[in-house]
């Protein structure tokens, strides 16, 4: 049986992250989900840095990263992650609003595993999220721990 890592919310809009956190809840998912409202708490949480510090340096399941984000932006959180040797193995899903070929392109160049864009209508949103959550904390299986 696979222990319960946490999932990782990147995201600014606290609409989105209500909307993110019920369909989780709804998916009926028992990890813990780890909301930061901007691409430098991410950077923080994941390097156990700055309000951080301190907490077990266990690596998510997932990050969910917004794209658009205060401070740091999601493509400069994924571009520092994957540099990083003791992270760049986490799961990143690039979940925006961004339809914009260059932003899905270059989420690619950076090595993320997978780019959705947030659907408009909220049952469509519900559903796409309920659909991430139980991939990657549930069926997808993870790289070796560190």
């Amino acid at each position: 049986m696979k222990d319960l890592r946490q999932i990782l919310l990147a995201e600014d809009n606290p609409k989105d992250v209500e909307l993110t956190l019920l369909a989780l809840k709804e998916s009926k998912l028992a990890n813990e989900v780890v909301v930061v409202h901007d691409g430098s708490q991410a950077l923080d949480y994941l390097l156990c840095a700055g309000e951080f510090q301190g907490r077990p340096a266990e690596d998510p399941a997932v990050i969910l990263l917004d794209l658009k984000m205060p401070k740091v932006d999601g493509l400069e959180v994924l571009r520092q992650v994957r540099a990083t040797q003791s992270l760049k193995q986490i799961p990143i899903v690039m979940l925006t609003s961004s339809r914009q070929e260059s932003d899905l392109v270059k989420s690619y160049e950076l090595g993320v595993n997978a780019y959705v864009v947030k659907p408009v209508g909220f049952q469509e949103f519900i559903q796409a999220v309920k659909q991430l959550g139980v991939f990657w904390a549930l069926v997808n299986e993870p790289s070796p721990r560190r």
